[in-house]
């Protein structure tokens, strides 16, 4: 894509990118990767514009707080070529639109596309689990796997208008072993086990009002 476009400026989106120590990792390696071909087909290093989402809450401040020393370290690493890079917080849902019309070059998500917008309608009996469970009956799968495909293309439509011609996108999910949904082993079994168990030690008299 690099080599046939040459621009000057690539602007590379993280999409959920948290506030972690691995938040800076792809970006590392879409430069890595520039720099490589820049290097051996003789060519100016372009300018980088970085936007990093995700929700409100999330810790923009240690983000842009770690972004010196991240470029300190490109520049050790690759040299004269690594000029400042331009790194901007985007704060938003990536389910809605983030940017102008085909202006990215790279879009990257990485273990984030799997939270669903919002709880799937039609679990009412799937009574004592938190989630999908063996024991969940074949209506809840559905309703998970529906409102998870409505999420994902929902998603793609929206980068679709947002990335120019040629542009890439890499979307790493969390997946599972097993074609067969109830056959596979979630975890929060026990978490529902717990809070069942946790609930069942609480007095309650006929009296009790709980409130949301």
């Amino acid at each position: 894509m690099f080599k046939e476009m040459g621009p000057a400026c690539i602007k590379v989106a993280d999409l959920g990118c948290s506030s972690g120590p691995n938040t800076f990792e792809t970006i590392s390696q879409v430069i890595d990767t520039i720099h490589g071909i820049c290097k051996r087909e003789e060519l100016k290093f372009p300018e980088f514009e970085v936007l990093l989402n995700d929700l409100p809450d999330n810790d923009f401040n240690s983000v842009f707080k770690s972004a010196p020393d991240f470029i300190e370290r490109l520049k050790k690493g690759k040299g004269d070529m690594v000029q400042e890079r331009c790194f901007i917080g985007v704060s938003g849902s990536f389910c809605d639109i983030l940017f102008p019309t085909t202006t990215l070059h790279f879009v990257n998500s990485s273990y984030a596309l799997h939270w669903l917008t919002k709880l799937p309608d039609g679990l009412d009996n799937n009574k004592g689990n938190v989630y999908m469970a063996r024991s969940s009956p074949p209506n809840v799968f559905q309703a998970y796997a529906h409102q998870f495909q409505k999420d994902f293309t929902n998603f793609l439509i929206l980068r679709t208008e947002e990335i120019i011609p040629q542009a890439r996108m890499v979307l790493t999910f969390m997946a599972r072993k097993n074609a067969d949904p109830s056959k596979e082993d979630y975890g929060w079994e026990f978490v529902a086990k717990s809070l069942l168990d946790l609930v069942a030690q609480v007095p309650c008299s006929p009296f009790t009002i709980f409130h949301d």
